[in-house]
């Protein structure tokens, strides 16, 4: 019973996280918004007994491709307008929401942790499992999702790019 309302709690702030992502006009506050969802969706997994795919969910969306965001966020230097922005990101009304909803995760991942005895699955996954199945029956998939990451940042650049020259 437990496992089920810690479930909704993910799910919950899954979906607000998600919907305050898609709804913020700073693109910094949608990404802080999108990990957390991302986090939250870590813990669902976890919570169904799928502890290798949250790892993968914490470090690959989470980490790599939150960085590669703020990388392309970095890279469209809106200037003086840009700064005064940042100046005002550290304010600490703007990371109240997110520090609640990634607080009250980090609570319910540490009880999840606390209770659990002996092995999560009954079946181990390697990581050499999941290298040789994304790089052999997924492989094409695998491609597709790197071209269109690739597609974004260029695509990102150049109208980046555009709007400064049209500054200038």
């Amino acid at each position: 019973m437990l496992e089920i309302t810690l479930f909704y709690i993910a799910a919950t702030i899954a979906l607000v996280a998600t919907v305050l992502a898609m709804t913020r006009a700073n693109a910094i506050h949608a990404l802080i918004y999108l990990i957390v969802s991302l986090l939250a969706v870590a813990v669902i997994f976890f919570l169904i007994g799928a502890p290798f795919a949250a790892a993968l969910e914490i470090v690959i969306y989470a980490g790599a491709i939150m960085v590669l965001f703020v990388f392309v966020i970095m890279m469209l230097n809106l200037g003086e307008e840009g700064d005064a922005r940042e100046r005002g990101l550290l304010q600490p009304k703007i990371w109240a929401g997110p520090a609640l909803l990634s607080l009250l995760l980090f609570a319910e991942l540490l009880y999840m942790i606390s209770t659990i005895e002996g092995p999560v699955s009954s079946q181990q996954v390697t990581a050499k499992e999941v290298g040789l199945a994304l790089f052999g029956p997924y492989v094409l998939a695998v491609e597709i999702a790197a071209m269109l990451l690739l597609a974004g940042l260029v695509g990102s650049y150049h109208l980046g790019r555009r709007y400064l020259e049209r500054e200038e």
